[in-house]
């Protein structure tokens, strides 16, 4: 069975939402699917926390972390994505794996920065693959 497979009945119809980060999340799955992605996943919540996209890019999982801003007045989005945040989401994916039966796939963390100044129509998408390792104690990865 392949990866795709696997995950036929997570798949959900996208659904437009009100806020910057709602609407930034529906955007980056948006321009992730253009870019041949399978979003599999969207605000996927357990007790750890949130994973905001979990997506499939080939054989890959991908653990996509947005961040959506309407300027950079306080610093670019993706740097909001620290050292704790890593860690965080190093635990939220290694959980997910595990609780889909996907501990042998490869996998690994993107985040998308989304700019959407007030009153403009479209964002400035800017997508960084691999953003960064795993973090933390019982790495995924060994």
């Amino acid at each position: 069975m392949n990866l795709r497979d696997r995950f036929s009945g997570l798949l959900s119809r996208w659904r437009p939402h009100g806020t910057l980060g709602q609407r930034g999340e529906a955007t980056a799955a948006k321009y992730l699917k253009k870019k041949g992605f399978t979003i599999v996943a969207r605000s996927d919540r357990g007790r750890l926390g949130e994973i905001d996209l979990v997506a499939v890019e080939g054989r890959t999982v991908v653990f996509v972390e947005v961040k959506t801003r309407t300027s950079h007045d306080a610093g670019h989005p993706a740097d909001a994505v620290d050292r704790e945040k890593q860690r965080r989401l190093t635990r939220l994916a290694l959980s997910y794996l595990k609780s889909h039966g996907l501990l042998e796939h490869a996998a690994r963390f993107d985040v998308v920065a989304v700019t959407w100044p007030e009153g403009e129509r479209k964002p400035r998408i800017e997508h960084f693959q691999n953003a960064f390792e795993p973090v933390g104690e019982g790495q995924m990865f060994s």
